[in-house]
């Protein structure tokens, strides 16, 4: 019964094809710290009626363009009740995002749901982000994995599905701490392949019943020499990020999705267009600031119609851009059954 249900409800979050074309707008404390950013003001000043009010219009303006679209129940519940009839509903559990302030970034769970009553809400689906750092200490990664095992039997049960993102970071901090930022990111870059690489391959195991893998990018495309958006530094060749995204592929034997993280949209299209070219089997994308974040000055400063004014012109045309992206993404179906031969 549950294995059905679960299949009944990925239907509603993927398009005709079997893909995933997802909208995320489940950040909170992040959102906040852009609005205020955009206003020059202290993140205390954004009042919460404005973190509602974005997530709203975001539901009303591009949720029909999207297969689904990810919401935290904190601020997003009016948003997600305004979405497109045909676009399916994920609600993210954990407590925090991108912003974890515990020690070894540990997941933590909104005290109050459960996937039980995250289905009660109307969720399709279920959303979690965990930081993860292979090589970080090993009770807390144990910890870690034990949570996951957890949340995925929790969705076994209610028989919904589990999109699991984990999001690497270097839990010593660059390996240089005098490094400028611009060449502590370029030192991290040159890490990340592996971290990425190796936290797929354990995630990807069936003891965690997840189902669908929400990765970010093996590589920094503003690094890889002669992509779209080179940055004229170059911590790998052409040819090693096409090795490193099929190395990544090859770590999956399931579904899996990309995460924007924030990047900038031509970055984000620029690394779509290299997995595409590297002959991954993506199965689409879960994205969020690379489509909407440009739409925050222009709401801070012009208010509710401005923002409309940009969604429905600057930010429609970024995901039917996307979406022409993911004419080549693998459906999940046949990504699944690929890997099951």
């Amino acid at each position: 019964m549950a294995a059905s249900e679960k299949q009944k409800r990925l239907e509603k979050l993927t398009t005709s094809r079997g893909t995933v074309a997802a909208i995320a707008i489940d950040q909170r404390r992040s959102l906040r710290g852009l609005m205020a950013a955009a206003a020059g003001v202290a993140r205390e000043q954004i009042p919460d009626e404005k973190l509602v009010e974005f997530k709203r219009a975001i539901a009303d303006v591009l949720s029909p363009y999207g297969s689904a679209i990810l919401f935290d129940p904190e601020y997003g519940m009016d948003g997600a009740a305004h979405r497109d009839p045909n676009c399916g509903l994920l609600l993210a559990y954990e407590l925090d995002g991108y912003e974890n302030p515990r020690p070894h970034r540990m997941l933590a769970l909104m005290p109050h749901l459960s996937v039980r009553r995250l289905a009660e809400m109307g969720a399709d689906g279920v959303k979690i982000l965990l930081h993860y750092a292979p090589h970080d200490d090993a009770d807390a990664n144990e910890q870690k994995r034990t949570l996951i095992e957890r949340i995925g039997d929790e969705c076994v049960s209610v028989g919904l599905p589990f999109f699991f993102e984990p999001v690497v970071y270097d839990p010593d901090g660059t390996a240089n701490p005098n490094l400028s930022p611009e060449d502590a990111a370029f030192d991290y870059a040159k890490r990340k392949p592996e971290m990425v690489v190796e936290t797929m391959r354990e995630f990807a195991k069936p003891r965690y019943n997840v189902d669908i893998l929400k990765v970010e990018f093996p590589v920094v495309t503003s690094f890889v020499e002669g992509s779209d958006t080179f940055s004229g530094r170059a911590a790998y060749s052409k040819e090693e990020a096409m090795k490193w995204f099929q190395k990544a592929d090859a770590a999956a034997n399931q579904p899996y999705i990309y995460l924007s993280a924030g990047v900038k949209t031509t970055e984000f299209f620029a690394s779509i267009r290299m997995a595409t070219e590297a002959k991954t089997r993506f199965s689409g994308v879960l994205c969020g600031r690379a489509t909407w974040q440009d739409s925050l000055p222009v709401f801070m400063r012009e208010g509710r119609e401005g923002l409309y004014r940009w969604l429905e012109t600057q930010g429609a045309t970024n995901i039917q851009e996307l979406n022409k992206l993911l004419e080549s993404a693998t459906p999940i179906q046949e990504f699944a059954s690929a890997r099951k031969a």
